[in-house]
């Protein structure tokens, strides 16, 4: 699949059926000393209670639903030091699809035996010596594998952008979403 597509709001809603009943509907919490000292309302939408701890599982799940069945057959690739990699693992093992995970050898021994856990394969690298990025897309070519980025892909970013749409559809128009940002999917997604 070719990388740097747009995603629409339409892709997002669609994310969101496709994730119906699978990933958690995950709470809105307010904060009244945060209120207090903001001198605002502001809600906190709580993915750390989603499936595998955050909202990775959303992009995980809705990018693995629409690989064909040839892709489903033969497997995912990803590359992460710990969360997109459970995602992946856990939405494969959902979907019986078969995953491989390029990790840092450093990446926390929880999230490697979460990870393994969800029946992943695990291959592990120095980050110090080795593109984690190169490293999965030869891995990819050579086993026939899809490569799922864990951020750079429009069917991950719909999916972790339905994160945002419950949200309003929860609380109503917000004058503010601050979203954190590491490699730029979820907020690329709630954009």
């Amino acid at each position: 699949m070719p990388q740097h597509n747009s995603v629409a709001i339409t892709d997002v809603q669609a994310a969101q059926k496709r994730i119906l009943g699978i990933a958690h509907r995950t709470p809105v919490l307010t904060s009244r000393i945060v209120n207090d000292r903001t001198n605002s309302q502001v809600f906190f939408k709580c993915e750390n209670f989603q499936r595998t701890g955050a909202f990775k599982f959303r992009g995980a799940y809705n990018a693995l639903t629409q690989l064909s069945v040839a892709q489903k057959q033969t497997g995912v690739l990803t590359y992460s030091s710990g969360n997109h990699a459970q995602a992946i693992a856990l939405a494969g093992q959902l979907l019986n699809i078969p995953t491989t995970i390029v990790m840092p050898d450093d990446a926390p021994a929880v999230k490697q035996s979460a990870t393994r856990s969800y029946g992943a394969e695990i291959i592990l690298y120095n980050r110090q010596e080795t593109n984690r990025e190169e490293l999965a897309q030869d891995l990819a070519s050579d086993r026939n594998l899809t490569l799922i980025p864990p951020y750079d892909h429009p069917h991950v970013v719909a999916g972790q952008g339905t994160t945002a749409l419950e949200l309003i559809q929860e609380v109503g128009k917000l004058d503010l979403l601050l979203v954190c940002c590491g490699g730029g999917g979820l907020l690329s997604g709630c954009a």
